[in-house]
């Protein structure tokens, strides 16, 4: 912590020369020897000035030149640690391991293990409303149900619908879903948890448990479960873990372990740092209550005014809040007020800024501003508000070089499919857009004018998000059918 400290705006410091130069000037005008010595004779000089205490002359200078060092101090942005990224949802992404081995099936725990882990899945995701969350099934392989969504509903759905008869293949194999599930948050670019849902943990699979992994027994030792055994596997690869209770207490632990987990990668991952200027303000007030004395309020409020003065000069700004906050903070307080457009003309960062404007509808502006970030994330968050704006073209050509970028973004290549969808629907409507207001991911048929078009889909080369929207079949249907098409391809 200590190594990491330093100053966002370090040359703020260079005022540090005022403290010291308002002292020496105090002692200056202070010296009333000095001041009449060209007046009066030195032998009558010290015979008809009488000074005030000394001690109690250097106090009112001595504090002046405090209250600028507290100031500056907090203008030049002290930090030591790394904030999230902004916009980021305070709780972070986690994706659900569950295990549909045959042993799932048993009913120590009524109505069964697999029917428990299932209703807890639910428990978890009311308590994380807003939140991304994944899905993924094992037993002898692992697969991917649902990809990170903040759609509860979706996850719902298929979550009530896994079931041990599934799967393509008996056995556990642990380590393989650990591994999709680290592949699935690596590919999206966020900092998450795995929550693996299980009766047991085998030995071989202790290297392939992860940092960011959390185990929630289900089951009971008098139906067969070695919970101790589940308890020493996780304490030597160093993760938590518990058992499931009648209560929410597993649904609070859960809880506490993602979030410790985003804390963690946030701190050593993120890219913006926590600026601690304003903890300064405690120490600054109190000493600004001392000045509050006969004759200082005036030069209190005149070292304010200049200041003030500087801090327009530097920044070219007219605010008072631009000493302590940059625009971006500024624009940021805004946002998590719920002001998108006046956090879109505070924020100078252009994702930012960028983000404020899609929020506030103006989807060609938020465009034009995410043109500016040369990173994956803005080129798809481009894509998606120009395919708000109706722009399916640019949007094609922003969620390629999104890919390009960040090859096999699950998201991205969902919604490039769907955005080429809206074009074709574009171009035979004779150039009639559909309704601009829909989300970048939600696509809608006609079945009263056209009468839609028939063809085949082949599960196997739709994305996990397309296949998901748009199969009309029963979810355990849809899920044994990819599973096995999976299975096969992994088949050496």
């Amino acid at each position: 912590m200590i190594a990491e400290f330093h100053f966002l705006r370090p040359w703020w410091l260079l005022v540090l020369v005022l403290p010291p130069l308002v002292v020496w000037l105090a002692s200056r005008v202070d010296n009333m020897q000095s001041r009449w010595k060209a007046l009066i004779a030195p032998h009558l000089l010290q015979k008809l000035i009488v000074e005030p205490d000394a001690k109690n002359r250097a106090l009112p200078s001595w504090l002046l030149a405090a209250v600028i060092t507290l100031a500056v101090l907090g203008v030049a942005g002290p930090t030591w640690h790394r904030e999230p990224p902004p916009f980021v949802s305070d709780t972070a992404s986690l994706v659900i391991a569950v295990d549909l081995s045959p042993t799932m099936d048993e009913k120590d725990i009524s109505p069964s293990r697999i029917e428990r882990a299932k209703l807890k899945i639910r428990d978890i995701l009311a308590a994380r409303s807003g939140a991304r969350t994944a899905v993924i099934a094992y037993s002898g392989t692992a697969h991917l149900v649902v990809p990170l969504t903040d759609d509860a509903e979706l996850i719902q759905s298929y979550s009530d619908a896994l079931a041990t008869r599934i799967m393509p293949k008996p056995g556990k194999d642990t380590a393989a879903a650990v591994k999709l599930a680290t592949g699935l948050m690596s590919a999206d670019g966020t900092a998450g948890t795995v929550l693996v849902l299980t009766d047991g943990i085998e030995s071989s699979a202790v290297q392939a448990l992860t940092r960011n992994v959390v185990i929630l027994g289900v089951g009971t030792a008098a139906g067969g479960v070695d919970l101790g055994g589940l308890e020493r596997i996780a304490n030597s690869a160093g993760l938590p873990v518990a058992t499931l209770t009648d209560d929410d207490a597993d649904v609070r632990w859960v809880g506490r372990q993602v979030r410790t987990n985003f804390a963690a990668a946030s701190a050593s991952d993120g890219d913006r740092w926590h600026d601690a200027g304003w903890y300064l303000l405690f120490p600054l007030a109190i000493a600004f209550a001392l000045t509050f004395r006969r004759g200082w309020v005036v030069k209190v409020a005149s070292l304010l005014l200049a200041l003030r003065i500087f801090a327009a000069t530097e920044a070219d700004a007219t605010d008072l809040m631009d000493i302590w906050l940059t625009h971006d903070q500024q624009g940021r307080l805004a946002f998590e007020h719920g002001d998108v457009a006046t956090a879109a003309t505070l924020f100078a960062d252009p994702m930012w800024r960028g983000v404020a404007l899609y929020r506030a509808g103006r989807f060609k502006e938020a465009a034009a501003s995410f043109a500016l970030v040369e990173t994956p994330e803005g080129r798809f968050d481009r894509g998606n508000a120009l395919v708000h704006a109706g722009d399916y073209e640019e949007a094609l050509a922003a969620y390629r070089q999104a890919l390009q970028q960040r090859d096999g973004w699950p998201e991205a290549e969902a919604n490039l499919a769907i955005a080429a969808r809206l074009l074709k629907m574009q171009q035979d409507d004779d150039g009639q857009p559909p309704d601009p207001s829909e989300k970048p991911d939600d696509v809608t048929f006609d079945d009263k004018g056209k009468k839609g078009k028939t063809g085949k889909v082949n599960v196997a080369e739709q994305t996990t998000e397309v296949w998901i929207k748009n199969i009309a079949v029963s979810p355990a249907d849809l899920m044994a059918r990819k599973f096995a098409i999976e299975a096969e391809k992994q088949t050496p």
